[in-house]
């Protein structure tokens, strides 16, 4: 038995759909040109933008404001010397909390009671209170104990002791204390207790545990929230200036009650402060990329890649159009 073959011959072109020789380019397929969608609201949305900004900048042109005077006292010894002691005070305060958040967070999370409570107590009349009112009760504290007496190891008038530097630090360094433990504490929770199994289950103390396992690991959770606390910080020192502190808002303040260049003073104070936040928030970027290594594969990228990589998609966008 044969098989049917087909007797065709070999040239005659197979049944079915032709294809034409000249639908395929001889170079090879076109390239194709993708047209970009236009929103036009964008554009709509950054005229108007500009605009506003334009009348703004316009509007402090016009304004009853001596600029130069701006620029004569930017650099103002006690203007400098103001600055100086905003930072020295938002530092010390800020070590203040940190040192002392961790110790109420770790009471707090103690299974002791009594240590629990405390924490617990410290944290909702801290956090309760504004800021000025603990300055004014720092401030006036002679009032209701006009001598400090510790027995045999220290003794004075309490106006000697309750210096304006004393009750800023205070005043700033506890109020910080209290949202300082909260973070070390969400950053305690974040570890898993699997950790800390492990750890106990090596012969490890609880202290030890702490020291070497648990806090390392919680330090990627609570560094972000620091850096903006101690951001904050920065700004709400300006209101030591109601227990006579002689800081920046202070120093630009007596300035302009004497030479009645209020305004101007203040934004000398505002630049000041701008100034002192920005270099502050590259340190705190730089903070959270190098505490990030433990948990993404790839850190995000410095100022500067970013720059770079925005200037190079750019080019190869311009190339390929």
């Amino acid at each position: 038995m044969t098989d049917n073959l087909d007797k065709s011959p070999a040239d005659t072109p197979p049944s079915g759909p032709t294809f034409s020789k000249t639908s395929v380019p001889a170079g090879g397929p076109e390239a194709i040109r993708a047209i970009p969608v236009r929103h036009y609201g964008r554009w709509a949305s950054a005229v108007i933008v500009v605009a506003l900004l334009v009348a703004l900048g316009y509007a402090f042109s016009q304004g009853n404001i001596q600029w130069h005077t701006v620029g004569d006292q930017l650099f103002e010894s006690s203007v400098v010397k103001g600055a100086g002691r905003t930072l020295l005070i938002s530092v010390l305060a800020m070590i203040v909390g940190v040192v002392l958040g961790i110790l109420l967070a770790v009471m707090r999370l103690s299974k002791n009671p009594v240590t629990s409570s405390v924490a617990w107590l410290y944290i909702w009349f801290f956090r309760g209170t504004p800021v000025y009112v603990q300055l004014l009760l720092w401030f006036n504290l002679a009032l209701i104990f006009p001598v400090l007496n510790l027995g045999p190891i220290y003794k004075n008038e309490m106006t000697d002791v309750m210096t304006p530097f004393m009750c800023a630090l205070l005043g700033l360094g506890l109020n910080e204390a209290a949202y300082m433990a909260e973070i070390c504490r969400a950053g305690l929770l974040a570890v898993d207790e699997g950790q800390t199994e492990a750890a106990h289950a090596l012969g490890m103390s609880h202290a030890k545990t702490l020291r070497r396992i648990v806090i390392p690991q919680a330090m990627r959770v609570i560094v972000p929230p620091t850096g903006n606390e101690f951001i904050n910080m920065l700004k709400t020192s300006s209101l030591v200036y109601a227990v006579t502190y002689n800081e920046l808002l202070r120093s630009t303040s007596a300035i302009g009650s004497t030479s009645y260049a209020v305004m101007e003073m203040l934004f000398v104070a505002s630049i000041w402060y701008l100034a002192m936040t920005s270099v502050f928030s590259v340190f705190q970027y730089y903070l959270e990329r190098y505490y990030a290594r433990g948990s993404s594969r790839s850190l995000p990228p410095t100022v500067f890649q970013k720059i770079q990589l925005n200037l190079f998609s750019k080019g190869s966008l311009r190339g390929a159009v």
